[in-house]
């Protein structure tokens, strides 16, 4: 039998929305072409095959400068991976991890990193049963700088609480 993981053909785009915007509903159609195109260049995109045709699973594995935890630089990343539900709990995704590990130490790298959100715990259960090691968490936070007046408002409040901050 034949491994059912491989690279990404241009024919499989419709599939790869599909499955992108399963993965990321917020995503827009054109990234998955824009992901294609950068397959080969530092970048792959692995699929998992359906015994019967079509696929049920993907991986975007690129690098990144650094990553929290990571002794080298710079650092292969599982940038996301999924399976379709009805084949889930077949090992497809652990398959999918050792390709993604094969094509990293084949381009050099000595790490692969990755991330998910903080409460999606299918997640991490997944991650740490591939053999990752959770290092660290994060919250993360936004602020929109369109206006100086918020920002003022907002600096003077925290001057007049914390006299640590020194006006600018």
């Amino acid at each position: 039998m034949s491994d059912p993981i491989r690279a990404i053909r241009s024919a499989d785009r419709d599939e790869l929305v599909r499955m992108r915007l399963c993965l990321w509903p917020d995503s827009e159609v054109f990234e998955a072409d824009s992901v294609l195109g950068r397959s080969g260049s530092g970048f792959v995109v692995l699929v998992a095959e359906r015994p019967d045709g079509g696929l049920c699973g993907f991986a975007e594995i690129g690098s990144r400068p650094f990553a929290e935890g990571c002794q080298s630089s710079p650092v292969a990343y599982l940038e996301g991976i999924w399976v379709d539900p009805d084949a889930r709990r077949c090992s497809v995704a652990l398959n999918l991890v050792g390709h993604a590990e094969k094509w990293a130490r084949s381009k050099g790298f000595t790490e692969l990193a990755s991330d998910c959100d903080i409460d999606n715990v299918g997640s991490q259960a997944f991650h740490a049963a591939a053999g990752f090691t959770e290092v660290q968490r994060n919250v993360c936070f936004r602020r929109d700088l369109a206006s100086e007046a918020a920002t003022d408002l907002t600096w003077r409040a925290l001057v007049q609480t914390d006299p640590r901050y020194p006006e600018p």
